[in-house]
C-alpha cells in the first residue's frame, strides 16, 4: 500500500480524496495546513505527497520547497482550474506533476501510481559518465559536480539521464514529456520547461547561460557541455 500524505485545508475535499484513495489501495495520512503537513512528513516520511497550493499559514509553494530541501519525495500538486500562473509556480517550486481541481480520486490514483513507477524505475544501467565537471553514475543514481553530490528529485534526475544519454541530440518537449513523465498531453508541456529550469538551477554555474542543458529554439533541448 503506497504511503501518501495528503495536505489539503478544505475538510470536505480532504475527506473525499482520502476516502477515495484508500479505496484505491493507498495508505493515506492527512494534514489540514502546511505546518501540519511538514511535521507529519518529518515524523513518518511518505512515499508521495499530494499538496494543495492554496493553504493557510505556510502556503503550498513554500511547503513544496521545504519538502524538496528535505529529500527526493515526489510531490503532486492540486491546482485550481485555469490558474496557469499558480501551476507554473508550483512546478518551479519542485512539484513532479499536477492535477486540476476538482480532482477525482481515480484520476489522482492513476497519477500517483505513474509517478511512483517512474521514481522506482530510474536505474537504466551500470554506466558512469563524466561530462566536463559533471559525473553521472547511472547504477547508483547519483550526480556530482566538482566531486560534490547534487541531490536531484526524481523528475529532474530522469530528465538529466534522458538528455545525457544522447549528448548533442535535440529532444522535443513532446519527446521529453513522454519519456520522462510518461504521458504526452499537449497541455502538460509546461512540465518540461519547469523541469529544465529547476535542473539548470541545480547543475549550472550560471542558469541563465547554461552550459549543459541548452535550448534549441523552435525545437526543444539538448545536452552537452560547451
Amino acid at each position: 500500500m503506497p504511503r501518501v500524505l495528503l495536505i489539503e485545508d478544505d475538510d470536505s475535499v480532504r475527506e473525499a480524496l482520502a476516502l477515495g484513495l484508500r479505496r484505491q489501495g493507498h495508505q493515506v495520512r492527512t494534514a489540514a495546513s502546511g505546518e501540519e503537513g511538514l511535521e507529519r512528513a518529518r515524523q513518518e516520511p511518505p512515499e508521495l505527497v499530494v499538496l494543495d497550493l492554496m493553504l493557510p499559514g505556510i502556503d503550498g509553494f513554500e511547503v513544496c520547497r521545504r519538502l524538496r530541501r528535505a529529500g527526493p519525495t515526489p510531490v503532486i500538486m492540486l491546482t485550481a482550474l485555469g490558474e496557469d500562473v499558480d501551476t507554473v509556480l508550483g512546478l518551479e517550486a519542485g512539484a513532479d506533476d499536477y492535477v486540476v481541481k476538482p480532482a477525482q480520486s481515480r484520476v489522482l490514483d492513476a497519477r500517483i501510481r505513474a509517478v511512483l513507477r517512474r521514481s522506482s524505475g530510474l536505474a537504466p544501467g551500470p554506466e558512469r559518465e563524466a561530462h566536463g565537471d559533471l559525473v553521472l553514475d547511472r547504477a547508483a543514481l547519483t550526480v556530482t559536480k566538482h566531486g560534490v553530490p547534487l541531490p536531484l528529485p526524481p523528475s529532474e534526475l530522469r530528465l538529466l539521464l534522458e538528455l545525457a544519454a544522447a549528448p548533442g541530440r535535440v529532444f522535443s518537449r513532446e519527446q521529453l514529456l513522454e519519456s520522462v513523465w510518461g504521458f504526452g498531453r499537449q497541455e502538460d508541456i509546461r512540465l518540461v520547461d519547469a523541469g529544465v529550469n529547476r535542473l539548470r538551477a541545480r547543475i549550472e554555474d550560471t542558469p541563465s547561460a547554461p552550459r549543459y542543458v541548452q535550448t534549441v529554439r523552435g525545437f526543444g533541448y539538448r545536452f552537452g557541455p560547451l
